[in-house]
């Protein structure tokens, strides 16, 4: 096995007519049904807990 070679490579040129593009295929937004309430986080479903414990 070989170490590093203290002489870089140089950088690989892309073949020609080849680009890179990127997509984003998701917003960020979600539609939300609204029969359902929204799932509390974790936090407030452990303090409803300790609450119910407690009491």
């Amino acid at each position: 096995m070989t170490g590093p070679s203290s002489t870089p490579r140089g950088e690989h040129t892309p073949r020609p007519g080849v680009t890179w593009t990127t997509t984003v295929g998701w917003s960020g937004e979600q539609l939300a049904d609204e029969q359902d309430p929204p799932r509390p986080n974790r936090a407030t479903r452990r303090a409803a807990r300790r609450t119910r414990r407690t009491a």
